[in-house]
């Protein structure tokens, strides 16, 4: 399985801007679907947006739909998630996942999982 590590999260201001990265390794990148999901305290991790192995095709959750953008650089084994227009109800831990399958990657049953990076946007 692919090892998947989470970095650029940080602190915001709300409308702010954040562009949160996961570098893969220990597998050929472009044989996964990507996807990023969200844990707020006290909810259930929910799936945010998801890219297909060439990047052509991308799916959003509807809560950030027009705010994020997810997108891949295979040649650097990395995804990333611009996240815009911020809110403080988009404060959460971000994951990466990766599998090869689409159906799991959406459904949060991937193979693999990132550690995790905090994001925090405050009023």
């Amino acid at each position: 399985q692919v090892q998947l590590v989470e970095s650029g999260g940080g602190l915001v201001q709300a409308g702010g801007s954040l562009r949160p990265s996961c570098a893969a390794s220990g597998g050929t990148f472009d044989r996964y679907v990507m996807g990023w999901f969200r844990q707020a305290p006290g909810k259930e991790r929910e799936f945010v947006a998801s890219i297909s192995r060439s990047g052509g095709k991308t799916s959003y959750a509807d809560s950030v739909k027009g705010r994020f953008a997810i997108s891949r650089d295979n040649a650097k084994n990395t995804v990333y998630l611009q996240m815009n227009s911020l809110k403080p109800e988009d404060t959460a831990v971000y994951y990466c996942a990766a599998d090869g399958s689409l159906a799991k990657v959406t459904t949060g049953k991937s193979g693999s999982w990132g550690q995790g990076s905090q994001v925090t946007v405050s009023s």
